[in-house]
């Protein structure tokens, strides 16, 4: 025990520096009743300390009656003694009682009521105690040794107290005397003289055996007097009586006074000495200590500058000192000895350091738990310059390094878990919901104008593919079909996307399972953290059906998108996004911070929620992937990437480890893949249908600029429908899903259904463009109607409609004008017969792998007759009227001659041939390759008409037939380069007619005049060529 410990415990009689209750003794008052009187009379008067300290109960004053003698004690009878702290053992072996005692491991220096029990010069000695613990191991001639030693020392000390009272006797016999005279002389003041004789012939008694004893009579006998006759107050309170407290009462009052007050100014002072002496003694401890000290600073400064390994090492540091003080008290309980003042001062300094150390730690810990629970691997760490996938495990080693309970691989592992499944739901529904009220405001909203969707299904023949792409469908169509394809790309892009974090997780799974992880882990210390490195059986169980969850849940979410139909609640819109560590949790008004629509124009107002799509009998009411209005150019062209997505990831899935040991999961993938294509096929297909009907919008009457022959119709309508054949293809077969490894066990071929359903459409898309042409070509347009070829700015404007008849160039059309439109439509028509639809066909065959062979066969005769029907419609103006102008002028009265030889053609064949040429410039200026084809069917026809109307002649004069000759002649050599055989053939029969209505000396005349007649045609031929 230290010095100064010692003294404090003599000083506040103490038995021990801890003590565990309030010394009994310490309740009972010593003093007197006229000192309790006289502070209760100056409690109020006199100014209160400023501070007093907590021991001052234990401390003595002046004013007391107790010795504030070092070592002093009381016994049972008041009467206090000096006891030394130390003394030789009284028998005589050793020269230190109290090393003997610790050495017996008996705590007699923190505890001097236990050390006075052993003390001979204590009133408290226990013989009995004393022998059965200094010398409980002594044998009988020791004991014996003992008590003459003991004896001798008796002696000893008795020979030099009688040698000291003979040579001092009569000094002994004075110094009694005179204090007798001084007491009774004290005692006596005040009293009466009679009094004071007889009191002082009782003292001179011989019988008196000691003045103390004849005090204490004398006492009682002046008490007694006393109390029949009270003594003055000035004499009494000097006499030494019990009333006056024996002669001090008039001094005490002033000396207690004088005692509070010098406390008042002394008490700052003594106790800053006092304070000073601690602090010094604290900072000697502290200097020699100060590894110890220093620790827990250390570690609060390594967990606020997040350096852990100096943490790991601080911490390292404090259970070795740890361990080192535990030892030592181990030690000591075994070999039954004491702990010396140094040992258990430095217990006590290392183990507040190691509460202090263990408090930080711990709460270190818990900080940690909270951190690896929350860590997140799509997002940096705390620790800006690592990246997440690697915070996780440095959480790790710190908590392995540390040493916890709890397993964190374990924890850390479930969280993530928990995390992923919460996520995967909460992103799934979420932008379900957010698609389904984009759908209701387009829904509600107004249809594309037909010059708007005409623009749209030409966009495919646009250049650049960023123009294009924006081009396909509506702007807030393709900002719906960019938003669904964002939405799935958050969930199944393998990098980036929450599947993503689903394979690292069964990866980082996987390889705590085979333990390949845990090598760079730490094992604690002592290996307290090697436990942690193994995960069970059940475990590891847990994990593979955890993954395979995850897997189904991605599954369910993709196919109840895909199949289901959409969405009727969708309030969740309300609910706030659940938000991840590094995000605030937000309101409701901001809960789209993470939506895949957040930058979009379409606004999300949930105080103006849209009503459901009303009902009326779309195709797209029924698919929750297909943005209303959308064309199945957007549709094929963002399906197409979504099936990738969907294909690629479940070829992800199915090659993670525990799903493919689960054949139900593989299945389940397999059917997700078919049941999506499924209806994508189905949703493009109805698209289609309708983009079909709506391809006679294409026509905008508007010259090719490789062939003048042409409009752009042909060309538009080959690359919208190569650009669905292109889209349809991809996302039949999902050609970029196959090249991952195991794909062809989830992503399977095509059903002959789907190409089955594929090809009917593909076939009916082509009778309803041929049909939409038609109808263009052959309506008769009223102004409402004309203008729906016209378009504004933002789309393909219309040639005639912003400019005059003197700026009309080579590419300008009339589309007012019914047989321009009809001309165009028939050169269209040809194109298609001849080289549009077969490379078509031959696209389709090869994308689909198969033959068309009926469908082509079919698709010709249906060109075919179109064709035929158009150019019925084109040509049968000008039919009728020639054939009008034919009977007409045949059947005419006048139309026979009454003289000689007819030298001119009848004016009715002028009139045709006229109209003919009128024909042949309408058709050489619009379509200049359907000329033959038209002036050779009009000559047809004007041979069939003259054939028609000579029949209904009864009979031909020469003059008649040489009229009739001149006039079929005459037709036939003006139109000689578009004869046919078919005309030839009506001329031959014209001939044989006019035979058949003349007779032979007619015949036989026109035979002679026939020379005449060539020379009047050549000159008709000659003098017409300016007009024909």
């Amino acid at each position: 025990m230290p010095e100064y410990q010692k003294k404090i415990l003599t000083h506040y009689d103490l038995p021990h520096a801890f003590p565990s209750e309030w010394p009994a003794e310490k309740d009972v008052s010593e003093t007197s009743d006229e000192e309790e009187a006289f502070k209760s009379k100056t409690k109020t008067s006199l100014p209160k300390r400023r501070s007093q300290s907590k021991y001052s109960v234990l401390e003595r004053h002046g004013s007391e009656k107790r010795k504030s003698v070092p070592g002093s004690e009381r016994n049972r009878d008041g009467v206090e003694n000096l006891v030394q702290s130390d003394e030789p053992d009284p028998l005589g072996s050793a020269d230190s009682v109290v090393r003997i005692l610790r050495l017996r491991g008996l705590p007699v220096e923190e505890d001097a009521r236990l050390r006075n029990r052993f003390l001979l010069s204590s009133t408290t000695f226990s013989p009995a105690l004393y022998l059965s613990h200094a010398h409980s191991d002594a044998s009988t001639q020791s004991l014996l040794q003992g008590l003459d030693f003991l004896s001798r020392s008796i002696d000893q000390k008795s020979a030099s107290l009688k040698v000291l009272v003979e040579s001092n006797f009569e000094r002994f016999v004075r110094a009694k005397a005179t204090i007798d005279n001084v007491y009774t002389e004290m005692r006596n003041q005040g009293a009466e003289p009679e009094q004071d004789e007889g009191i002082q012939s009782r003292r001179r008694s011989r019988s008196s055996g000691h003045f103390r004893n004849l005090s204490g009579n004398v006492g009682a006998t002046y008490t007694t007097l006393g109390t029949n006759k009270p003594l003055p107050s000035d004499k009494k309170k000097n006499a030494l009586v019990k009333e006056s407290e024996y002669g001090v009462q008039g001094i005490k009052a002033p000396l207690i006074e004088l005692s509070v007050k010098a406390e008042e100014v002394w008490g700052p002072a003594l106790g800053g000495r006092e304070r000073e002496e601690g602090l010094q003694s604290l900072l000697n401890a502290i200097e020699k200590y100060r590894d110890v000290f220093e620790i827990p600073g250390n570690i609060a400064d390594c967990i606020k500058r997040k350096d852990y390994d100096t943490l790991v090492e601080e911490y390292r540091r404090a259970r070795k000192y740890s361990e080192k003080v535990k030892s030592i008290a181990n030690d000591a309980t075994e070999t039954g000895l004491g702990l010396t003042d140094l040992q258990i001062h430095q217990f006590i300094v290392t183990s507040r350091m190691w509460i202090e150390v263990e408090d930080q730690v711990d709460e270190f810990k818990r900080d940690v738990w909270r951190r690896l629970v929350a860590v997140q691997t799509n997002f940096n760490a705390q620790r800006g310059d690592l990246p997440q996938s690697e915070a996780h495990m440095e959480l790790i080693s710190i908590l392995l390094e540390l040493g916890v309970e709890d397993n964190p691989i374990w924890v850390w592992l479930l969280s993530r878990y928990d995390h992923l499944k919460n996520k995967i739901s909460a992103t799934s529904e979420r932008f379900k919901i957010e698609i389904e009220y984009l759908r209701r405001n387009l829904a509600n909203g107004e249809k594309p104008s037909p010059q708007a969707l005409a623009s749209h299904l030409r966009s495919s023949a646009r250049d650049g593919m960023t123009e294009k792409t924006r081009s396909l469908d509506a702007p807030d169509i393709v900002e719906l079909w960019e938003g669904i394809l964002v939405s799935f790309q958050t969930l199944l892009a393998p990098q980036g996307g929450i599947l993503s974090e689903v394979l690292d997780f069964c990866g980082t799974a996987q390889s705590f399972v085979e333990g390949r992880t845990q090598r760079t882990l730490p094992v604690g210390i002592d290996g307290s953290s090697r436990k942690h490195h193994r995960l069970s059986a059940a475990g590891m169980k847990d994990l593979s059906n955890g993954t395979v969850e995850m897997v189904n849940l991605i599954r369910d979410s993709v196919f109840s998108f895909f199949v289901d139909p959409p969405v009727e609640d969708i309030s969740l819109l309300f609910s706030p996004i659940l938000p991840s560590p590094e995000t605030p949790r937000t309101p409701a008004s901001a809960t789209l911070a993470n939506s895949a629509f957040k930058d979009s124009r379409l606004a999300f107002d949930l105080n103006n929620m849209p009503p459901p799509s009303p009902i009326r009998g779309e195709s797209w009411e029924s698919f929750a992937f297909w943005p209303p209005h959308s064309t199945s150019l957007s549709g094929v062209h963002y399906l197409s990437k979504l099936l990738i997505l969907v294909g690629t990831a479940a070829s992800e899935m199915a090659n993670m480890g525990p799903v493919g040991q689960a054949s139900s999961t593989l299945e389940r993938l397999r059917s997700l893949v078919g049941a999506c294509r499924e209806r994508c096929v189905q949703a493009v297909c109805a698209a289609w249908n309708k983009d079909a009907e709506n391809c006679r919008l294409l026509e905008d009457w508007t010259r090719s600029t490789e062939e003048r022959d042409l409009t752009k119709m042909p060309s538009h309508f080959m690359t919208f429908e190569s650009s669905v054949l292109s889209g349809m293809q991809k996302i039949l077969y999902i050609s970029e899903a196959m090249t991952k490894p195991g794909s062809a066990d989830v992503v399977l071929p095509p059903p002959a259904k789907l190409l089955q359903m594929v090809r009917s459409q593909f076939v009916s898309s082509l009778y309803k463009a041929l049909s939409g042409m038609v109808e263009n070509a052959e309506r008769s347009l009223s102004s409402g109607e004309r203008d729906d070829w016209k378009t504004d700015n933002n789309y393909i404007v219309n040639p005639t409609s912003k400019t005059s008849a003197v700026n009309m160039t080579a590419y300008t059309i009339n589309a007012a004008d019914r047989n321009v439109r009809m001309l165009l439509t028939l050169s269209n028509l040809q194109a298609l017969r001849t080289d549009i639809v077969p490379q078509l066909i031959n696209q389709f065959e090869n994308a689909f792998s198969v033959k068309l062979t009926d469908e082509s066969k079919t698709i010709r005769d249906v060109l075919g007759q179109i064709d035929a029907r158009l150019f019925q419609s084109c040509t049968r103006p000008a039919v009728d009227n020639v054939a009008r102008i034919i009977r007409s002028g045949i059947l005419s009265p006048s139309w026979a001659p009454t003289g000689g030889r007819p030298s001119e053609v009848r004016p009715y064949i002028y009139t045709a041939l006229l109209s003919l040429v009128l024909v042949h410039t309408q058709v050489s200026t619009t379509a200049a390759s359907l000329t033959p084809q038209i002036l050779s069917y009009l000559l047809e026809q004007t041979s069939r008409e003259l054939l028609e109307a000579f029949k209904e002649r009864p009979k031909y004069s020469l003059a008649a037939l040489m009229q009739a000759t001149l006039d079929v002649e005459f037709v036939a050599q003006t139109l000689s380069q578009y004869t046919t055989d078919r005309a030839s053939e009506l001329q031959s029969q014209i001939y044989l007619e006019l035979d058949r209505g003349t007779d032979n000396d007619a015949r036989m005349k026109l035979q002679n005049e026939l020379p005449e007649m060539r020379s009047i045609l050549k000159t008709l031929r000659e003098s017409s060529k300016a007009e024909l």
